[in-house]
Order: structure tokens, then C-alpha cells, then sequence
């Protein structure tokens, strides 16, 4: 019961939702924004319940994923209601935000794009072909939900903290894409779907990942000199840290746990660790 429990809350994507909304607060705490959060909270958080129920409904089988493809066809009518109770809920919640109706538009947008290669009627195939950009743009479209919208919301002058952040966050998301995309090269290779990784050498996957690394480390640092604690910068790191060491195990395992639960975890973990710093080291 308590697996069956487990691959409920990872499968449905209800702890990917989870991540994105402590990412969000996350990023208020840090840069004190201001506004109503908590519509902000429950848009992000059936957003990502809405498109990632969205991607998976549209998902061929593929070997790497045997635990979760064998759930997603079991699934299949749990997909579709959480993708329209999804929908409703963004729907509901983005009402509250409808005075910055363009850069919502554009969260739409962009996460419609993402998953469109998936749908299995033309004209959207052709998009597998020139999406050779997928891994920056999914990492791209993570950062501006939960980092560059809620600074918006916030009506508040952009900062050199608020660009470095985004920064940050994005270079750190973007390489677990790569890690993401790297276990899933051959599956994309068949689908036809056309991206960076598919096309680089093992080299260059290697040299693509530890230079968005390096860009992480970097904005990290920088962010001490706009007023980011020590304890605030290590618990950015600490994570890092992690993606770092676990690499090349990664290259040479397709567990789903480790992709679903560790890899998507990492994504959140600089915020949880950011919980047990008190405000005044903010």
C-alpha cells in the first residue's frame, strides 16, 4: 500500500507540483517580494499538474522508464482528470493575476510548446525536428515560473540579485535537464525528437554539463555581492554539490527513483534547506 502510495504521489506528479510551488516561496523569501502568495502558490502548483499530466498522457513507452511507463498505462483516465483539474485550477488562480495577463500568456505558451512534440498529430510532429533546444527550454520555462513570474507579481524594480538568481536557478535546472535528456537519448532518437544531446558525443554531453555547473557555481558566488548570505549561498550550493557527485552514476543507472524522486528533489532542496535558516541570515 505505501508503494502503491508512493508511485500515486511521484507518478500523478503531485510532488513535482510540490517542488515548483517551494521553489516559488523559495524565491519570495530570498529576494523579499512582496504580494498575495498564496494564489500565486496554487497557480504554480496546478500549472505544473495541468502540463506535466499533459506530457505524460502524450508519452510513448520508452525502456528507461519501466516502473512509470507501466503506471502511465495503467493510469491513463487518472492522466486526463488531473490534466483538466489542472487546468481549471490554473485557470481559477491566474484570474487573480490577470493585470500581468502578457507574461502569464507567456508561461502558457511556453509550457504548451515544451510538451507539443509529444501529440501525435500533425503539425505539432514537425516540431521534432527543430527542437533541438528542448533541454535549455525546459529548464528555461522552470525559471520563469518560479523565479522571474513571482518577481513580476511583486510590481517591484528588477535588481541585479533578481537577474542573478534567475541565473542561478537556471543553469543549476538546466543541467539536471541534461542529465534527464542524456538516460532518454535513444528513446528521443527513435521518437525523431532532435535536441543537443541526441546530437552531441558523450564528450560534448560531458563538457555541456560541467560548464552549466561552472555558470552555477558562478552565479552563486556573485549573488554574496548583492546581500546573499553565507548561509544562504551554501544551502544553494549543497545541492550542486549533490548533482556533482551523482553524475556519472546517473549516466550508468535509469532508475525512476533516482530521476523522479532524487534528480527532481535536488530542484527543491536548496529551499528546503533554506527553511531552517532564520529570517535575519536572509
Amino acid at each position: 500500500m505505501l508503494k502503491k502510495l508512493f508511485h500515486f504521489f511521484i507518478f500523478s506528479s503531485l510532488y513535482i507540483a510540490g517542488c515548483a510551488v517551494l521553489m516559488v516561496y523559495q524565491t519570495d523569501r530570498l529576494l523579499h517580494l512582496r504580494y498575495d502568495y498564496l494564489p500565486c502558490y496554487l497557480f504554480v502548483f496546478f500549472s505544473t499538474i495541468c502540463s506535466y499530466n499533459f506530457h505524460w498522457y502524450f508519452t510513448p513507452d520508452t525502456p528507461a522508464e519501466e516502473i512509470r511507463i507501466r503506471w502511465t498505462q495503467r493510469h491513463k483516465g487518472l492522466h486526463v482528470v488531473f490534466y483538466i483539474v489542472g487546468l481549471i485550477g490554473a485557470g481559477v488562480y491566474a484570474w487573480h493575476f490577470i493585470g500581468h495577463w502578457f507574461w502569464l500568456g507567456v508561461a502558457v505558451v511556453l509550457t504548451f510548446l515544451y510538451s507539443a512534440p509529444k501529440i501525435p498529430f500533425y503539425p505539432f510532429t514537425l516540431l521534432r525536428k527543430i527542437a533541438v533546444g528542448k533541454t535549455i527550454f525546459l529548464a528555461a520555462v522552470w525559471t520563469y515560473v518560479t523565479a522571474f513570474l513571482p518577481a513580476i507579481f511583486s510590481n517591484r524594480p528588477w535588481t541585479l540579485a533578481a537577474t542573478l538568481f534567475c541565473l542561478n536557478r537556471f543553469f543549476f535546472i538546466y543541467a539536471i535537464c541534461i542529465v534527464f535528456d542524456y538516460r532518454d537519448r535513444i528513446s528521443d532518437k527513435q521518437e525523431g525528437i532532435r535536441s543537443m544531446i541526441t546530437l552531441f558525443s558523450e564528450k560534448g554531453i560531458d563538457r555541456l554539463f560541467w560548464i552549466s555547473m561552472g555558470l552555477f557555481a558562478v552565479t552563486t558566488l556573485a549573488l554574496y555581492y548583492t546581500g546573499f548570505s553565507l548561509p544562504v549561498l551554501t544551502a544553494l550550493l549543497v545541492p550542486g554539490i549533490i548533482l556533482a557527485f551523482l553524475y556519472n552514476y546517473t549516466k550508468h543507472k535509469t532508475s525512476d527513483y533516482l530521476y523522479y524522486f532524487v534528480l527532481d528533489g535536488l530542484m527543491m532542496a536548496s529551499a528546503l534547506f533554506g527553511l531552517f535558516i532564520p529570517i535575519g541570515y536572509i
